[in-house]
């Protein structure tokens, strides 16, 4: 058979017209979404978010992704929290390992830090673990959700019943980072603006410090009503043993503004009992708490979720959703368009139920006041909580106008 040049360039335009369209479309169905947790696995905070964060995640990809078809890898990195270790490993994970989401990241200052990196990369950024309400106020970014709970949530809720049950002079013990720095000043704030005082703070170096004791005397001399821990995680536990060991919860009120049912497991109950604290998520709230719990225990049975915990899968959980909404190659494509499909799309979960999303990037989440068990009063393993008040996440959180974040229009 012999072909003319005509119909040797009608064929190849006729393929031209209908072959390529195959591949594209194959393309963009199995493009591979990569999600990087970041976060503290092996210093103070490693039972705070660590391992168990990472395995949230995966639980949410595992009952998502595959139902519905997409191709979701999630690795993980220690942070240490050192801001500049964590940048190294953002931009790594961006540049040369094509992670497309972010999450976790605890300990505000690493978050502050890495932020600028994830909006020049536009990317997405959910941060459960850090708690500076500062990530949604002056450093607010398009590319960023703040998901789990803040510093003035936990002022608001904590530092509001410890002033109204009487505590209306304080003395803090911070960690001399921006988190403790803005958990402080927020409830400062707070207890100015109920009409209590604030005798004075100790700040101490972050991370390494482990004998608080000169700053507990200090605390102690101030006679100060309270002892406000603008601390976390491994820090909190051995300033309340420590506060137990002097005998100073005698005569001073022990607030610890951000403490976990994951420190309460370390402290024991005979030390934590009648504490006051804040999550936003506790494994005995519901039926459906109950259930994401029984899913994900099994495969950390020492370290049951915390709220940092509950915020990576539930975070998680809606990235994932909403790739699937825009396809995976859009949402690859562009982290701010992302971050705008989750604002817009309704967050329902087993851990927080229904949330909406601010302008701000603020998830409003619950916040729920609990007193810590006595023992007498445990039922069980992780039997710890008693709930005081629910402030849903409307009122949980600082006013919208008030955070001078530039996403939010006058």
């Amino acid at each position: 058979m012999t072909l003319s040049r005509r119909s040797i360039l009608t064929a190849a335009a006729a393929s031209a017209l209908t072959v390529p369209a195959l591949p594209r479309l194959a393309h963009a169905q199995s493009a591979a979404i990569k999600i990087g947790v970041l976060n503290d696995q092996s210093g103070p905070y490693t039972n705070t978010g660590g391992a168990t964060s990472v395995i949230c995640a995966k639980q949410a990809v595992q009952e998502f992704a595959t139902a519905q078809g997409l191709s979701v890898e999630v690795i993980s990195a220690d942070h240490q929290n050192k801001p500049d270790l964590a940048v190294s490993i953002v931009r790594q994970w961006f540049d040369r390992d094509g992670v497309d989401m972010l999450l976790d990241v605890p300990t505000s200052s690493v978050a502050l830090a890495v932020q600028s990196v994830v909006r020049e990369k536009n990317k997405v950024y959910l941060n459960s673990g850090a708690a500076s309400s500062a990530l949604t106020g002056e450093q607010c970014s398009p590319n960023f959700i703040h998901w789990t709970y803040d510093t003035f949530m936990l002022a608001k809720s904590t530092g509001g019943a410890m002033v109204k049950a009487g505590g209306t002079s304080w003395y803090f013990l911070t960690a001399d980072y921006a988190f403790g720095k803005q958990l402080q000043s927020d409830t400062s704030d707070l207890v100015k603006a109920a009409g209590g005082t604030v005798a004075g703070a100790s700040q101490y170096p972050f991370p390494g410090t482990t004998d608080f004791s000169s700053f507990l005397v200090q605390a102690q001399a101030s006679k100060a009503k309270v002892i406000g821990l603008a601390n976390a995680g491994g820090d909190t536990v051995n300033s309340i043993k420590q506060i137990n060991e002097f005998g100073i919860n005698k005569t001073m009120k022990v607030a610890a503004l951000l403490m976990f049912v994951t420190d309460v497991h370390a402290l024991g109950l005979d030390v934590a009992a009648g504490l006051n604290l804040t999550e936003s998520f506790y494994w005995d709230l519901n039926d459906k708490t109950r259930a994401f719990t029984n899913r994900v225990k099994d495969k950390t049975p020492k370290n049951w979720p915390n709220m940092v915990h509950a915020g990576c899968y539930s975070a998680t959980l809606h990235y994932l959703k909403t790739v699937h909404d825009m396809g995976a190659a859009e949402a690859k494509k562009d982290g701010v368009a992302t971050i705008s499909r989750m604002k817009a799309m309704p967050v329902e979960d087993d851990c927080f139920g229904k949330t909406t999303i601010r302008e701000d990037g603020r998830n409003l989440t619950p916040a729920y006041l609990f007193e810590v068990k006595k023992p007498s009063e445990s039922k069980g393993p992780w039997d710890y909580f008693k709930q005081v008040v629910h402030t849903p996440g409307e009122a949980a959180y600082r006013p919208l106008a008030d955070g001078h974040c530039s996403l939010v229009k006058a």
